[in-house]
């Protein structure tokens, strides 16, 4: 007799430099191509894996979440050092949770969280160059937070949407947004309910012209009320880009990636 269908979510930590995003593509290797092999072969069975959010070309993700359904039955711990074993080095199943048919990773995330880290020296790092930007000029921390309040709201982010953003409309809500700085590092934090294509690399982007001194704080809630993508800054490099992490509902039982920080670049 055939086993029932369940459905399991998982949590997934990458390094995306090799990789042409999440999204399975014809022309390069992407990081959900090589999860759904891995995952396959375990299960002994094809899957298929829908993810909580892209990530684009050369971006990382913390805890990254997809869920996948299979008639297969493997213990939760054989799930994950059976995948991690066929998964190469820069890609990790972190966990594994049997959910409920309504669990959808992606349309039941209620929240996502992003991190952008640049390391601001005069020169440039040989271990950490593909998952930091590099700003040789000094950066005002202080100037790029307070300028970066006016983006927290709901607010239609149509000048930091990338030209081929496919998204039905540009309303968003971003609930936070904070920089710090230790050191040589700073740090952008921004949790909202969705996200448009490239918009926090946009959004970056500009935050660097205020940090630098080129605009001023104003000019970034102008650039807000312009609504066109050619009043704010450059798009930043993809690799200083993490996907920190989807928020659910308690009632999925998903591990909260707060609760397990990583260390290294952040």
């Amino acid at each position: 007799m055939k086993n029932a269908m369940a459905r399991y979510a998982l949590i997934l930590e990458y390094d995306g430099s090799r990789y042409c995003g999440w999204q399975r593509q014809s022309h390069s290797a992407s990081v959900q191509q090589c999860v759904e092999e891995a995952v396959s072969e375990v299960a002994n069975q094809q899957v298929t894996l829908v993810a909580s959010g892209r990530t684009d070309t050369a971006v990382h993700a913390f805890a990254q979440c997809a869920h996948f359904d299979t008639s297969a039955v493997r213990e939760h711990k054989a799930w994950v050092l059976g995948v991690n074993a066929i998964l190469p080095a820069d890609v990790s199943v972190r966990s594994v949770t049997q959910v409920g048919d309504n669990f959808h990773a992606r349309h039941s995330t209620v929240g996502r969280s992003y991190r952008y880290v640049i390391l601001n020296r005069s020169s440039r790092s040989a271990l950490m160059a593909d998952r930091l930007a590099v700003i040789y000029q000094q950066l005002d921390h202080q100037l790029m937070h307070q300028a970066a309040q006016c983006l927290v709201g709901e607010h239609d982010f149509s000048s930091f949407r990338a030209a081929g953003c496919q998204a039905r409309h540009a309303m968003r809500e971003i609930r936070s947004i904070e920089v710090s700085r230790d050191r040589h590092r700073v740090t952008i934090e921004i949790t909202g309910n969705a996200f448009l294509h490239n918009m926090v690399r946009i959004i970056v982007g500009s935050l660097i012209m205020i940090g630098t001194g080129r605009q001023s704080v104003r000019w970034l809630s102008d650039v807000l009320a312009a609504k066109d993508r050619t009043k704010a800054g450059t798009t930043a490099v993809p690799h200083g880009l993490y996907f920190m992490g989807p928020d659910y509902a308690p009632e999925f039982a998903i591990p909260d990636w707060r609760d397990s920080l990583p260390m290294g670049p952040f």
